[in-house]
């Protein structure tokens, strides 16, 4: 395995379900969707992670952008998950669930509860 955090790559895959979650608590702007998936453990997230997969998620329908101006600065695009973006957090959400209990299954699995089939094959 490599030293690099594991979890970059897993975020790559999941990023969409992560950023639903979060826009689905409220309207947030890159910057400050950034600062909470930090704060929620997934590490730092570069706008060139970010700003691709919210423009897909735009391109499908999942979220709105909208511009808002700066207090005293420029202005931000502002992004709200639409009603297919929910309805997706849902499904995915359901998907998600399942997925994390098998992997959970698997890596708590018992060793001695697979059967070493090397062994059988040698005293053929």
């Amino acid at each position: 395995m490599s030293t690099k955090d594991p979890a970059a790559s897993w975020l790559r895959g999941t990023l969409p379900l992560a950023l639903a979650a979060i826009l689905a608590r409220g309207d947030q702007h890159g910057y400050a969707l950034v600062q909470e998936l930090a704060a929620r453990g997934f590490g730092a997230v570069r706008g060139g992670a970010l700003y691709p997969v919210l423009g897909r998620m735009e391109a499908d329908g999942l979220v709105e952008a909208r511009w808002e101006p700066g207090d005293g600065g420029p202005g931000r695009k502002v992004y709200r998950v639409t009603e297919a973006g929910r309805a997706r957090l849902t499904e995915e959400a359901g998907s998600w669930q399942q997925f994390s209990a098998a992997m959970d299954h698997l890596l708590k699995s018992d060793t001695s509860d697979t059967s070493d089939t090397s062994d059988t094959k040698e005293s053929s």
